[in-house]
């Protein structure tokens, strides 16, 4: 397990880190000045006004205010989580990562990866070159997949034989546990042998890209016609899905995400052009696979068969999501025609009809009712009161707000009870980059700006009295922290700088005010200036208030003066 993530370790990795480099292997980057341009990857642009600043380590845009360091790169257009965005640097730049309150760490995972890829590539080379191939190429016709298609997902072949991967990979008892951590092998009376025989593979990739697991389908009419790798150090099926690595290469801004069944589904649609699909790893969907696909599209499908199993399976998939809904992202549930799945349908309909059902499926709402309806009736009062009861108990594992009490006033009208009481609901957190920006700063807050945009200005605030750090106005701690930080650190970056707020209560405001829009009409030759000119007032002010606290004083001690004089004559 990884160890806490400190200031310091993210300042010592950012500062370790290339933004341009990292940015640059992603979106092409043209040399503008000092600077680098491209058009945004987070919004449709013909003209380029995303820029990435090397003495900064910083990026922005001017188009939709999306702006960060490495990391909020990395989270944003990898779609990676804080942490795994941190290991990613940290293996580019040699850094071992944090441990575990001074524990050790563990198996390092990165020869495991290795061996999994390596283990892709024979699986690859066997379905173009083994005597066996012609029957794995056959399947694949027939299930009409393109040579293209199978390229793109690295299908491959598992030889039926005991050794193919003991012998090509095992060369020594090293490896030998490799292969048996990575899944690769099975174990029965001390002997090992080939985990995956006589069957198409599909590799399972995580959202970096690497391998991590993999699915076998059966070439002949053995059992199980599917086997899926087993849970090792870099493989949990209650997080990876099958696709979405793919997925998020083809589109940066999928319209929205279709979880399926199947590998074959996810394959079949992304071959008619529908490249959002995923699918589960044998298990159902899982909290952290429903909250991986909301943070990936604005729109989530869930996709079952039409039939009593399929209903009773997408029943379970809405108990797992109730508990993210908020209503702010959709969530819809797709039943398909008996006896079809989304291979077989939309190679019947198309792309188009396919997607036209997509667009029909049931939102999360009609589904929860008409399916509770179905099991209890509302005609009676019993079946008002099962209705009620079951109901009343799914939306108590929702979160508060307007959603919520949406579908509770609906359960309210359709079994004519009341919806109890209301709740006020929580203002919804716009995100960084979408709040609009504005010239109307207070100069606290131009301050901070200022310094975030260059921290080097900290010298400037330092030569300064320092009377301003006793006034009580909100933001002047954070700016002293901010100084006090600048200064201990000479050639801190605005990144670096901007990254010690990071899960912070100041968090908001501090990226908020990392945003070069809002200092953007101050010239540049300007900036240390008005920086300090903002100091000047602010100790103008401190020395303002000692001049009223000392007439008062005064006055204050004339008239006890007075009161004392008068008692005593």
């Amino acid at each position: 397990m990884v160890g806490r993530i400190t200031p310091e370790f993210k300042a010592q990795l950012l500062d370790r880190t290339d933004i341009v480099e990292v940015v640059g292997l992603r979106v092409p980057l043209k040399k503008t000045g000092a600077e680098f341009a491209a058009c945004c990857p987070f919004h449709n642009e013909k003209t380029p006004s995303f820029t990435v600043s090397p003495n900064k380590q910083f990026y922005h845009c001017f188009g939709c205010g999306a702006h960060g360091n490495a990391i909020d790169f990395l989270v944003e257009f990898d779609r990676l989580s804080f942490p795994e965005a941190v290991e990613e640097l940290a293996q580019r730049a040699g850094m071992p990562l944090p441990e575990a309150d001074g524990a050790p760490q563990g198996p390092d995972p990165k020869p495991l990866y290795e061996l999994l890829a390596w283990a892709a590539e024979h699986y690859q080379r066997a379905l173009r070159e083994h005597p066996e191939r012609d029957a794995a190429v056959a399947y694949l016709k027939r299930r009409g997949l393109s040579g293209e298609v199978v390229t793109r997902y690295g299908l491959g072949l598992a030889p039926s034989g005991w050794g193919f991967l003991l012998e090509g990979l095992g060369k020594s008892a090293e490896q030998r546990e490799r292969l048996l951590t990575a899944g690769l092998l099975s174990e029965r009376d001390g002997r090992r042998y080939d985990r995956f025989r006589g069957r198409v593979m599909f590799p399972i990739r995580d959202r970096r890209g690497r391998v991590v697991g993999f699915g076998g389908r059966v070439l002949d009419d053995g059992e199980p016609k599917y086997l899926n790798s087993p849970e090792t150090p870099v493989f949990v099926k209650g997080r990876e899905l099958y696709g979405l690595y793919e997925s998020q290469q083809a589109l940066r801004r999928p319209p929205r995400l279709l979880l399926v069944e199947g590998y074959m589904d996810v394959i079949a649609l992304a071959q008619f052009g529908i490249d959002y699909a995923v699918a589960a790893l044998g298990t159902a969907a899982t909290p952290e696979h429903i909250k991986r696909l909301l943070r990936g599209a604005p729109e989530l499908v869930f996709c079952f068969d039409g039939d009593n199993a399929g209903r009773a399976a997408a029943w379970k998939a809405l108990k797992t999501a109730l508990p993210l809904a908020t209503g702010q992202q959709p969530m819809r549930f797709l039943f398909l025609p008996e006896g079809e799945d989304p291979d077989t349908l939309v190679r019947k309909e198309g792309k188009d009809a396919f997607e036209a059902r997509l667009a029909e499926a049931k939102l999360l709402s009609v589904f929860l009712f008409e399916h509770a309806e179905a099991r209890h009736g509302s005609a009676t009062p019993e079946g008002r009161a099962g209705l009620t009861d079951e109901v009343q108990g799914l939306l108590g594992t929702m979160p508060a707000g307007s959603y919520r009490e949406q579908l509770a006033a609906e359960l309210a009208r359709r079994t004519g009870r009341p919806a109890g009481p209301r709740r006020a609901a929580p203002r919804p957190r716009t995100p960084a980059r979408a709040q609009p920006r504005t010239a109307a700063m207070t100069p606290l807050r131009r301050a901070i700006a200022l310094l975030l945009d260059a921290p080097g200005r900290a010298a400037l605030v330092a030569e300064q009295p320092a009377d301003w750090r006793e006034l009580s106005r909100p933001g002047i701690r954070l700016l002293a922290e901010m100084v006090d930080i600048a200064s201990a650190y000479p050639g801190i970056t605005t990144a670096g700088l901007a990254e010690r707020w990071r899960g912070t209560e100041n968090e908001h405001a501090v990226r908020k005010l990392s945003d070069a829009g809002l200092i953007a009409l101050i010239p540049e030759d300007g900036r240390g200036a008005e920086l300090t000119g903002i100091i000047a007032r602010l100790n103008q002010e401190v020395a303002a208030q000692r001049r009223a606290a000392e007439i008062e004083r005064r006055w204050r001690a004339r008239n006890a003066d007075g009161d004392d004089g008068g008692a005593a004559e």
